[in-house]
């Protein structure tokens, strides 16, 4: 079991990574593909990091006919209709909601305006089927929330999460964790989750938890300072039926971990440890299924307050939360926000230790006190009518927040116009901008950057099917339909430079497995309404068979080097220029 350590600690500098997990090296892999040494490992302070997902587009990992899940009992079984091959394989979605296959991740260390510098593969297990016999980890593929990335509260290392489970496994984000075991889940088997750690030299460290049994951990920050030893996370939980165990429910939302340093062979994690927990009633309303208001995706820590996200699921508010550290009110309610709604107080300090819960309450109330706040002046409209979709959060000061909202999802298209007409017409997806009003105390949406990302417009990618998949009678060619993860950083000039991974729509039966673009975008700081001439620009768009996921600043980055470099930069880019040219379903994503 984890034990917790009882302190305070400050906040993540201004430039930090947005929302958006310990194992061994590998070596780095160029663009060449081939390993090198361990020694030629080192990541630039004030670079990109950013992580991708590569399915290996072996057509044996999945046999047409065979049942899905993977051993899976009646009534739960399906027929495969596709075998391993891709894009096809993900046409299996449409008849096995659960379905995914684990893939290797690779961290791509590029140059702010998106030149490659190297890459490093993150350790990894190629021997399907077989446990685990070193400290490694894998995503899945298809699911779009995973491998989020987050610089630590010091800047030290990145964080980010994943399966303890080989490569080319099926259905591995929907499986049971090890201690928290839900009979009415349809998939069998069980896996660990895993949070890595990577440091300026491509050193890892992994721990494991078995929270977000059921469903996956998406985000996850360690708090480093001052000899901090946190883990702060985020994900969702539950794949079964209603009412959820109680290790299920105590398992989702927002987490609080120690970072272990033992090999992942000697962890012995416990039950979950939940730090945040909300629920709707505390705006008024009725509860809905207990478990789900907390189906979190964006992270970060600004000021010495975590916040995050929730922008996908049926149940809860769609909208930016934060954790209230300074206690409770007479009547058990948070202070900074006794009626669901606030703003963090000046005196708040990051979390310390898990919730002291009510285990009696769990089946009637969830994760009780509740400890979290709708973030004053954000959305708090239920989710299933919300036309809000928040995933990625980034503060670039404490009156400019960017909020990244990947769009609804919906693949109406029109063959005359050639565009995903439901997407192309959002006027809320991208990147908005929020400021905060003083008189009011509270955040207002001052605008919403979409020039350049073409919502709904498909595009071509190299060994990619340009026709219609036959299964959705919709093309295959991906188009953007909003954004991700982010991370920002504030220029010398009053400007602030925000990077983005997209979203996509498209006719593929699993989207979350769609080739996606890193994009970035420079804003004035000082501005409140849209300015002409802010447009994205895509600096990296997936190959056939990869994904793009999280995107942070490379580990070892502080403010006064990023400043820096960032003048360092702009001459070698000219230099250069001169010389050369899932969700699978409601509650999953």
């Amino acid at each position: 079991m984890n034990a917790l350590r009882q302190r305070f600690f400050s906040g993540l500098p201004v430039f930090q990574s947005g929302l958006a997990v310990t194992l061994v090296l590998s070596g780095v892999v160029g663009a060449t593909g081939a390993f090198a040494d361990d020694d030629d490992v080192n990541f630039r302070p004030g670079n990109l990091l950013v992580s991708r997902s590569v399915y290996d587009n072996n057509r044996a990992n999945v046999v047409v006919g065979a049942p899905l899940p993977p051993n899976c009992v009646a009534p739960n079984c399906v027929a495969a209709t596709n075998d391993g091959s891709y894009p096809n394989v993900w046409n299996n979605v449409l008849a096995d909601a659960s379905f995914g296959i684990t893939a290797k991740i690779v961290l791509d260390q590029l140059k702010p305006t998106g030149q490659l510098v190297n890459s490093l593969e993150v350790p990894n297990s190629s021997d399907r089927g077989t446990p685990p016999s070193k400290d490694q980890m894998v995503t899945s593929f298809s699911s779009k929330s995973e491998i989020s990335l987050n610089l630590s509260t010091d800047g030290r290392v990145v964080t980010f999460m994943g399966y303890l489970a080989p490569v080319d496994v099926i259905d591995v984000s929907n499986s049971n964790t090890p201690a928290v075991v839900d009979p009415t889940n349809p998939v069998p088997g069980s896996f660990s989750r895993v949070v890595a750690e990577v440091d300026e030299h491509g050193r890892f460290q992994f721990t494991k938890t078995n929270a977000y049994s059921g469903n996956n951990g998406r985000a996850a920050i360690l708090n480093d300072k001052g000899g901090a030893n946190l883990i702060y996370t985020v994900g969702n939980a539950g794949n079964g039926a209603n009412p959820q165990p109680n290790g299920i429910i105590i398992g989702a939302g927002a987490q609080i971990l120690t970072a272990e340093h033992k090999p992942l062979v000697a962890q012995d994690p416990g039950l979950p440890t939940p730090v945040g927990s909300f629920s709707i009633t505390q705006l008024g309303l009725k509860a809905d299924k207990v478990g789900k208001d907390t189906n979190f995706r964006g992270l970060t820590t600004f000021n010495n307050v975590v916040y995050t996200t929730k922008g996908s699921g049926s149940n809860g508010i769609n909208t930016v939360y934060f954790i209230d550290t300074t206690g409770f009110d007479s009547n058990g309610k948070p202070r900074a926000c006794p009626n669901g709604v606030g703003v963090p107080a000046a005196t708040a300090t990051l979390p310390s230790a898990p919730i002291f819960y009510d285990a009696t309450q769990l089946q009637t109330n969830g994760v009780v006190p509740y400890n979290m706040c709708v973030l004053n002046g954000f959305p708090t409209t239920l989710a299933k009518t919300s036309t809000a979709f928040p995933f990625g959060v980034w503060f670039a000061d404490a009156k400019t927040l960017y909020v990244s909202d990947e769009g609804n999802g919906t693949t109406t298209f029109d063959p005359v116009s050639g565009k995903y007409t439901a997407a192309a017409s959002q006027t809320t997806a991208g990147l908005q901008k929020w400021v905060f009003d003083s008189s009011l105390g509270a955040w207002k949406l001052a605008y919403v950057l979409q020039a350049g990302l073409n919502l709904g417009v498909p595009y071509t990618v190299k060994n990619y099917p340009a026709g219609q998949n036959p299964k959705t009678s919709l093309p295959w060619s991906p188009a953007a339909d909003g954004l991700r993860n982010i991370m920002g950083r504030v220029n010398h000039d009053g400007t602030a430079t925000i990077w983005a991974i997209t979203s996509t729509v498209s006719g593929n039966g699993d989207q979350g497995a769609d080739p996606n673009q890193l994009v970035m975008i420079t804003d004035n700081l000082a501005a409140t309404s849209l300015r002409a001439g802010e447009s994205f620009t895509a600096i990296q768009t997936a190959r056939s068979g990869e994904v793009l996921r999280g995107v942070s600043f490379t580990p070892g980055t502080d403010r006064d080097q990023l400043a820096d470099d960032h003048a360092h930069d702009h001459d070698h880019d000219h230099d250069d220029d001169n010389n050369h040219d899932h969700e699978r379903h409601a509650d999953a994503d």
